[in-house]
């Protein structure tokens, strides 16, 4: 699934718990402090989110938007949540 500045990929695990990876390119962002913490910004997110929308998955978010830098945390929580949603229901 594919959202405005990132996209989500999931497979089933046989764990009983999820994993999330943040994949953040070079040609996102340059510096590795920046992409860091568009790493940060996201996993906080998925955080504060993922007990409620996954269960067993192996999550892949791929950030194609340095925009994450400028975003409201509220917003990107939004965009992650929205975006969570849709994994859940396609599950």
């Amino acid at each position: 699934m594919r959202g405005q500045y990132f996209g989500i990929k999931t497979v089933k695990n046989r764990q009983n718990t999820y994993r999330v990876a943040v994949v953040v390119s070079k040609k996102v962002a340059k510096s590795a402090p920046k992409r860091n913490r568009i790493r940060r910004r996201v996993y906080e997110a998925v955080r504060l989110l993922a007990p409620k929308y996954l269960t067993n998955q192996d999550v892949i978010i791929n950030i194609y938007d340095d925009k994450f830098l400028e975003l409201p945390f509220d917003q990107i929580l939004k965009s992650v949540e929205r975006q969570l949603q849709e994994v859940a229901s396609s599950s």
